[in-house]
């Protein structure tokens, strides 16, 4: 019950619930009842002591085993100051633990912060976000390591377990802060890739490296363990479908599912695939149907995104036909020649 923003509030989720407390001690109560395990919760201080402390109290009689205080109200960020007070009071009047949160801005600069802030919540513990993420060497206790060297490190993790870039690229802003506008600040602003990461921070050749060795264990997993080959399933609409999904991860770079029907279509002289792609209202997700020589192919799970699916179903059909999809160790050479011919083209949208 924690978080303001607008995507959780909107719903009457985070921080929202704060102002049903009959809802709050329902949501509670039921999991308390529901599970062997431990029940905790989170919230942010309501714009009185009085209201906060009686919730919490409220709270408390669920029987959940503690519960973090983020001690700003809804409608404050991080720039505003944290009312260690009102989370004292919360630790003085309840009797299960309180967790102190929302420090990192005004008071967690290193590890010996953590215990003061503990202190001056009167808390049993605290939980650290923001600095945290800022520089994660905050939890050494003989302090704080260079941020260059914890920058590197991360990267070299995330390189070697493939997190996704994305995700990447914001824990290394955030981790920059006020240096996004240095020269290498503004090259991961523009990166598009882990590699473009890698090279801004001078890994990329542990990135080239890394990439090899990954790619050479998936083959050789997809070698040993191959999947369990899914026969096709014509239903009474004539579409053949499989229970199929797309991992970009087992797929060499710019090669796809879809270049190779295309590829395929256009050797046996067929007409061009057509993708027929519908979106679900109840949880946007996406499922294609692409006809090929008049036959229709789907996968019977659906994808989050336009591309994703179409990729699926070019799975379905390209393996209903026996024919090879573009997987690490089958790549067809004409793939290979059109790949070094046009190394700008997105395979997504082919």
């Amino acid at each position: 019950m924690g978080c303001p923003k607008e995507y959780s509030t909107k719903g009457g989720m985070g921080a929202a619930l704060l102002s049903d407390p009959d809802k709050i001690e329902e949501i509670l109560s039921t999991l308390v009842k529901g599970t062997q395990k431990p029940v905790t919760c989170k919230i942010r201080i309501l714009p009185s002591l009085e209201d906060t402390l009686s919730l919490v109290k409220r709270i408390e009689r669920t029987g959940i085993s503690a519960i973090a205080v983020h001690g700003r109200n809804r409608d404050e960020r991080p720039q505003h100051p944290v009312s260690c007070e009102v989370i004292r009071a919360i630790a003085k009047t309840l009797s299960i633990p309180v967790i102190a949160n929302g420090g990192s801005h005004d008071h967690i600069q290193q590890h010996l912060d953590i215990e003061d802030f503990r202190q001056a919540t009167a808390a049993s513990s605290v939980m650290v976000a923001r600095a945290a993420m800022w520089n994660p060497s905050i939890f050494l206790k003989d302090g704080l390591r260079p941020l260059e060297e914890v920058m590197q490190k991360y990267i070299r993790y995330a390189v070697q377990y493939d997190n996704h870039y994305t995700n990447t690229k914001y824990c290394l802003c955030q981790m920059l802060r006020e240096q996004l506008e240095s020269p290498q600040g503004r090259l991961l602003h523009a990166a598009q890739s882990s590699q473009e990461i890698c090279e801004a921070f001078g890994l990329g050749a542990f990135y080239e490296e890394t990439t090899r060795e990954l790619d050479a264990r998936r083959a050789d997993l997809l070698a040993k363990t191959p999947e369990a080959v899914e026969k096709p399933a014509e239903d009474t609409s004539g579409i053949i479908k499989m229970a199929i999904k797309f991992d970009r991860r087992a797929y060499p770079p710019q090669i796809t599912p879809k270049m190779c029907l295309l590829e395929w279509c256009r050797r046996e002289k067929l007409p061009q695939p057509v993708y027929e792609t519908v979106q679900r209202p109840i949880d946007r997700m996406f499922c294609s149907v692409v006809t090929v020589a008049e036959q229709k192919y789907q996968s019977t799970l659906w994808d989050k995104s336009k591309k994703l699916a179409e990729q699926t179903a070019a799975i379905v059909c390209l393996r209903s036909q026996g024919l090879p999809e573009g997987r690490l160790g089958e790549e067809s050479p004409s793939l290979n020649k059109r790949k070094r011919e046009a190394p700008d083209q997105d395979p997504g949208g082919i």
